[in-house]
């Protein structure tokens, strides 16, 4: 058994905007970086292995957290694809009932943006990423992003009571060899440097 946090990129200009940023490559704010500066991992996670998303707001994130440890960046971390409807926003999409979209808590496993990604097929290319975290059996902070936090998280406790993703926090849990999630822990504050 691994021990293994995910934590979700900082703000970018897309967040504050409330549009669907799946795998579009969007910075971090300046006002996120300034947060950020602030902020270091709690014990024990301050000596964890790093390993980011390839998307550049995670890649950052990680980067001022690292305090000049190595970063591995991983592209199976990446969001979850939204397709067609990166760049949009929910609100815009619901009201064009031709669009298709409707709420996220509506989606079964298989439901996908045109030209996006399901969860399943998200979880498809993720799993081998936390079995190869699993296998060298070293705690590790995955900075990430929320849909895929909310996968992995789902998987981890069945679907049944995931927890509200929210910043600033570590969501502690176990992987077991084959990358399995299980063991969800109660979330972690970032502290104050």
């Amino acid at each position: 058994m691994t021990q293994i946090a995910l934590i979700r990129h900082y703000p970018t200009a897309w967040n504050k905007e409330a549009r669907l940023q799946g795998q579009t490559d969007i910075p971090l704010t300046d006002a996120a970086r300034e947060t950020l500066t602030g902020l270091k991992m709690p014990v024990p996670w301050g000596q964890a292995r790093l390993i980011a998303s390839s998307l550049s707001r995670a890649v950052e994130t990680a980067r001022i957290l690292a305090d000049g440890r190595p970063i591995v960046e991983d592209r199976r971390l990446m969001e979850l694809s939204w397709g067609d409807w990166e760049g949009h926003q929910a609100k815009d999409l619901l009201a064009d009932a031709a669009s298709g979209f409707r709420p996220t808590h509506e989606w079964d496993a298989d439901t996908k943006a045109p030209g996006g990604e399901s969860r399943n097929e998200a979880w498809a290319r993720t799993q081998p990423a936390l079995a190869d975290i699993a296998e060298r059996s070293k705690p590790a902070v995955l900075v990430t992003h929320k849909a895929l936090m909310r996968i992995i998280l789902g998987v981890a406790c069945n679907w049944q009571g995931v927890p509200e993703i929210k910043r600033g926090r570590l969501y502690p849990l176990t992987l077991r060899t084959s990358g399995l999630p299980r063991d969800v822990q109660d979330p972690v504050r970032l502290v104050t440097r």
